[in-house]
């Protein structure tokens, strides 16, 4: 009927916002581990930038050191090359003796020594730390890459999570209104019945305890949330009618998907079930989308008055999804169909 259909597609609509709202939350957890992930990267771009910034200041000191020691050597071979002028021989006069004299050739030699051997070591240093500082400098790009390409696939992840959220929203509204429209169209039909009851005198009554033996998997089941072995849904007339029927020995056909109220009447000429105007226990009153609007009612016959008033046995009348029992009016009685099942 009307109502199981919004209510199959208010289902299927939050299905599917069900499903986007996993996509959802996948596509923020994908999200969160990019911006962790970045959080690392940056981390590691700042020791980078940290080191190489300390590299700079060592290489500066080093080139400071290494010009000082050029000076420091220039001056001396400078000195040494005033003192060469002088030869060995008028030096070794001035010397005090050969010892003293083999002393200070020893002592420019071991200066020149130690200067170049200074020099060596400063450019060698110099040299390992402009090595280190372009490795550093390489490992730094390779990591502004990394963080670029990361900041390029969280901006993606960002703008499906944003269409997905849409979408969900989307089904989210469709969903709604098909509640909305199922509470209209529930409570159309329950003012009709309120109408008929009125109108027709019926009187209505909660009936036995046992529900007329409805099964409890299907009777303490939510409205319409289970389909019995005939094709319909749990607390809904028909299925309370087609289980009465079974239950007192005689066959119910299979009329899922044509089981509303008002389609019983043609379904049964259809199975050459016989169809008439007389109320008799044991057979099905058929109430018309005329009679009551909505998609019609049935119930099952349990007693016939004397006076021609029907006593039934019935599930969700005013779609209340309850078992209750009912005294219809002869007039009324009258007006009905029966199915002989």
């Amino acid at each position: 009927d009307q109502i199981n259909a919004l209510e199959a597609e208010m289902n299927r609509f939050q299905a599917e916002a069900g499903r986007l709202r996993g996509e959802a939350d996948s596509l923020q957890n994908a999200i969160n581990a990019i911006n962790a992930e970045k959080a690392a990267i940056q981390a590691n771009i700042q020791v980078s930038e940290a080191k190489i910034a300390q590299l700079r200041s060592e290489i500066q000191t080093t080139e400071i050191k290494l010009n000082k020691q050029k000076d420091f050597l220039g001056r001396a071979l400078a000195k040494m090359y005033v003192e060469s002028s002088v030869s060995e021989l008028e030096m070794m006069a001035s010397s005090k003796s050969l010892g003293d004299f083999m002393d200070k050739q020893e002592y420019r030699t071991a200066v020149q020594n130690k200067i170049q051997s200074s020099i060596k070591e400063v450019k060698t240093l110099k040299t390992k730390l402009d090595k280190q500082k372009k490795e550093a400098e390489i490992v730094l790009q390779d990591q502004q890459k990394q963080r670029e390409a990361l900041v390029a696939k969280e901006a993606e992840q960002a703008q499906l999570l944003a269409q997905t959220q849409g979408q969900e929203a989307n089904y989210r509204e469709l969903a709604a209104s098909r509640s909305a429209e199922m509470s209209r169209v529930r409570a159309e039909q329950a003012a009709a019945y309120a109408a008929y009851t009125r109108r027709s005198g019926i009187s209505i009554r909660a009936g036995d305890p046992s529900r007329g033996g409805y099964p409890s998997v299907w009777a303490n089941a939510p409205l319409d949330s289970l389909v019995d072995n005939w094709g319909m849904y749990n607390r809904e007339c028909v299925s309370y009618a087609a289980y009465k029927v079974a239950a007192s020995g005689r066959h119910m056909p299979y009329w899922g998907g044509v089981g509303n109220a008002y389609e019983w009447p043609g379904n049964a000429r259809g199975a050459g079930i016989p169809v008439g105007s007389t109320p008799r226990v044991g057979s099905v009153a058929v109430w018309g989308i005329e009679d009551i609007g909505g998609v019609g009612h049935v119930a099952y016959v349990e007693g016939v008055n004397g006076d021609g008033s029907v006593e039934v046995s019935q599930y969700n009348y005013g779609v209340s999804g309850a078992y209750s029992t009912m005294t219809v009016p002869a007039g009324q009685a009258r007006a009905l169909e029966y199915i002989y099942f």
